[in-house]
């Protein structure tokens, strides 16, 4: 899970535990990684950094009736708490709103954070589908939503909502970033990754540690093809 497993380059909420229990290393660099786990060493720590994105503003959309103040301020009330670690008033909170509220995505978009950050990947997916039904041309929910289904494993529906939220804004970088991680760590397909991290790096060219995956991915397929040529001759 590089990041992209990364949403944003700095986390908003530390979730860094939560994601390296999730990966795994394996003995040999290549073999596919099974299930849900990262292709090596190096590449869990690329896990590591893969952070959910920052939590959505309450925005109504311009057919509806404008926020009431007291709305404003509930939401307001749970996003700090959620920004402050304090997960059950969080919940309670975004719970709130979306029966108070059903027509507003940012609830919703929220407690999938919540539930992602407690470890309930089911029910994360199951709120953030609601707010990108809710809110279908916004390209950082649908970006949160694949990470979602990344977590529960669930790459096929990760990658269709990564490459939703680029066509809805090709210049989302987390998204591409995000999209890359899945063919490098998941899908075990080198060369269309090494394509998104370039792509991602035209976007964010001062990113580092970008640039050191795509070293280690080319020094990886490298060592990969001299391998099979050897067992070939």
């Amino acid at each position: 899970m590089r990041s992209a497993e990364r949403a944003i380059r700095t986390p908003c909420f530390a979730l860094a535990s939560v994601l390296l229990a999730a990966c795994t290393a394996l003995p040999n660099p290549f073999a596919p990684p099974p299930a849900g786990a990262p292709n090596d060493v190096k590449s869990a720590s690329k896990a590591a950094v893969e952070v959910a994105p920052k939590p959505a503003p309450l925005v109504a959309k311009p057919d509806l009736a404008p926020i009431a103040p007291a709305v404003q301020r509930a939401f307001d009330d749970a996003r700090q708490a959620l920004a402050s670690g304090h997960l059950v008033e969080a919940e309670r909170g975004f719970s709130a709103l979306t029966k108070s509220n059903p027509e507003l995505a940012g609830p919703y978009a929220n407690l999938g954070l919540v539930h992602r950050q407690a470890g309930r990947p089911a029910e994360a997916i199951a709120a953030l589908e609601k707010a990108v039904q809710l809110s279908p041309q916004r390209a950082d929910l649908a970006n949160q939503l694949g990470l979602a289904y990344r977590t529960a494993g669930d790459f096929a529906r990760a990658k269709a909502s990564y490459e939703r939220a680029i066509a809805l804004d090709a210049g989302y970088g987390p998204a591409v970033l995000n999209l890359g991680i899945l063919h490098d760590l998941y899908l075990w397909d080198g060369a269309r990754a090494l394509e998104l991290y370039d792509r991602y790096m035209q976007l964010e060219p001062n990113d580092e540690q970008v640039k050191r995956w795509i070293t280690d991915l080319r020094n990886r397929t490298t060592q990969r093809d001299s391998a099979q040529r050897k067992e070939q001759g």
